[in-house]
């Protein structure tokens, strides 16, 4: 089992930025993959950030050259550093794990998760 703590949510104007923590705790050693999600009002699950145990990324478009998913594996937690926010980011936001092998394409697929956090609402006013 892995325990997945976010922090770091709130509200901010158009153009902030925001840092999401997640304290990963339990038997993190065997996943694969962990990324960020989020959910708006009456839209599906979307992959936002995912990083490989190697430390490689992936992006969605709407994030790139604007988000920043990074890992620290001594603390066992995941950050994803949001930067020139938008109004159309707005959203809860969940950190995820999988223990299952994915490609960089899957990992953007929430159905490949085996872990969820509770969740952290991210609100960008314009």
């Amino acid at each position: 089992q892995v325990q997945l703590v976010e922090s770091g949510g709130g509200s901010v104007q158009s153009g902030g930025s925001l840092r999401l923590s997640c304290a990963a705790s339990g038997y993190t050693y065997n996943t694969y993959y962990m990324g960020w999600f989020r959910q708006a009002p009456g839209k599906g699950r979307e992959g936002v950030a995912v990083i490989d145990r190697d430390g490689s990324a992936t992006y969605a478009d709407s994030v790139k050259g604007r988000f920043t998913i990074s890992q620290d594996n001594a603390k066992n937690t995941l950050y994803l550093q949001m930067n020139s926010l938008k109004p159309e980011d707005t959203a809860m936001y969940y950190c995820a794990a999988t223990i299952w092998y994915l490609t960089s394409v899957q990992a953007l697929v929430s159905d490949g998760y085996n872990y969820w956090g509770q969740g952290t609402q991210v609100t960008v006013s314009s």
